[in-house]
């Protein structure tokens, strides 16, 4: 999206506009170029856009709380910060908050125990297992389609693929796996977090998944099975405590839910810059080893979170500016991947991109992205699958224009960066 003279990036609304979805950067540039701490005027929230600011509120969780993580200004706080310290105020009202009880919304050291939980799901055994069931289930799913020439990649592969893998991954049992498909498949119109129509994000838009986890689990308590869900279910915390069955299932179901949407982006953006750069495409089927470093550099430039909250829970100062206790914080990675003083020519996407790997699509400190390591795998995976039986892989014109003039379309949300669809053409390979 060009700076034309009818945006002013001055006061239009993040929040709300349309027209800032399909490309931000221009708004996050122009941002960046006033201050990399800058106060956006309709609802005082403080946009942080340069690495170094950033990765600071990234990590302090001492100074910054992650309890309006996913909600931002909406809906406002439910009480009014009272002094240079409100970490009371937050702990008495937190149950208030938008996804209280996900570990996404959650400070330490609560977050810790939650996230410890995660820590026991996630070892190198079960990792490896998992990737063994990625090379089996990419063959699957590109077969599915694979002759016909053509598809619409996000329905008919970096949906179903992401989906069934953190399914695996939890120790769905695969005779449940159709019904994941069916229910969170294609979510309903508006239950998009971060949605910029007015519906805002409701209290628990994981209820389905916490119900069909909490059945699970205690079932495995009650009827021990020697599998991924009985190990779930058995997990301690570290001081060797058993937590409540809820507990356990809201680490598993954001892990679910976030693991998904982080690769579906991831495949769908990386799969845009094959259709869009034959260089690029040309470069990896050369070599595969370079692989790895394309899934960063996609993570670089369209990180699946453009924008991430926190709240100051004390009076500080961030990039020359004054943060009072109760101000909302908006950590813009999607501006941070793409900050100049560290990314050379950051609008550009390049395979030989030395610090590539210092990217914040996954974000920094104890909040970083759960699913981040298995999205890379994913990313590898398909795009290994892909490149062996998909020759000539370009961008589907009859949807998205010409080469000079593409037209993509992404979801209306100010959190979240992703394609709502991806057409491509191919040629199979025998």
């Amino acid at each position: 999206m060009a700076d034309s003279p009818t945006t002013d990036f001055d006061t239009v609304d993040y929040f709300t506009d349309q027209s800032l979805v399909p490309d931000p950067h221009p708004y996050f540039d122009h941002l960046r170029s006033k201050c990399p701490v800058v106060r956006e005027p309709h609802y005082g929230v403080l946009a942080v856009t340069s690495f170094d600011e950033a990765t600071t509120v990234l990590k302090d969780t001492d100074t910054f709380s992650s309890c309006i993580a996913v909600g931002g200004p909406f809906p406002p706080l439910p009480f009014t910060p009272e002094g240079e310290d409100i970490t009371d105020q937050i702990e008495a009202h937190r149950s208030q908050l938008p996804m209280f009880e996900h570990m996404v919304t959650m400070d330490p050291p609560q977050h810790t125990h939650a996230r410890s939980l995660l820590n026991r799901l996630l070892t190198p055994r079960r990792l490896k297992e998992n990737e063994d069931f990625m090379w089996r289930l990419a063959d699957e799913c590109l077969d599915d389609f694979l002759a016909d020439g053509r598809c619409e990649f996000l329905s008919a592969y970096a949906k179903p693929f992401s989906l069934l893998v953190i399914a695996d991954l939890l120790g769905v049992p695969e005779s449940d796996h159709d019904e994941f498909r069916h229910v969170l498949g294609a979510p309903r119109p508006g239950a998009i977090v971060g949605s910029l129509d007015g519906d805002q994000l409701a209290m628990n838009p994981l209820a389905w998944l916490d119900e069909k986890f909490v059945g699970y689990l205690q079932d495995r308590r009650e009827n021990p099975r020697d599998d991924v869900l009985t190990a779930l279910a058995t997990a301690k915390y570290p001081d060797g405590s058993t937590p409540e069955v809820i507990d356990v299932v809201r680490s598993a179901t954001f892990l679910f839910a976030a693991g998904q949407e982080t690769t579906t982006k991831l495949l769908s953006a990386s799969l845009r810059v094959l259709g869009d750069r034959p260089d690029v495409q040309a470069a990896l089927r050369q070599d595969r080893s370079r692989i790895p470093t394309f899934v960063e550099e996609a993570l670089r430039m369209d990180a699946p979170v453009k924008s991430q909250f926190r709240l100051a829970k004390k009076h500080t100062e961030l990039g020359g500016v004054d943060v009072p206790a109760g101000t909302t914080l908006m950590v813009c990675p999607g501006a941070v991947n793409r900050d100049p003083v560290r990314f050379e020519d950051p609008h550009t996407f390049s395979l030989d991109r030395k610090n590539v790997r210092e990217h914040i699509a996954f974000g920094r400190g104890v909040h970083s992205c759960p699913g981040g390591p298995l999205a890379r795998v994913e990313g590898r995976v398909s795009l290994e699958r892909i490149l062996d039986r998909m020759s000539e892989i370009t961008i589907d014109e009859e949807h998205h224009g010409p080469a000079d003039d593409r037209r993509y379309t992404y979801e209306p949300t100010f959190i979240l960066r992703g394609l709502t669809a991806l057409n491509i053409r191919f040629t199979p390979v025998r």
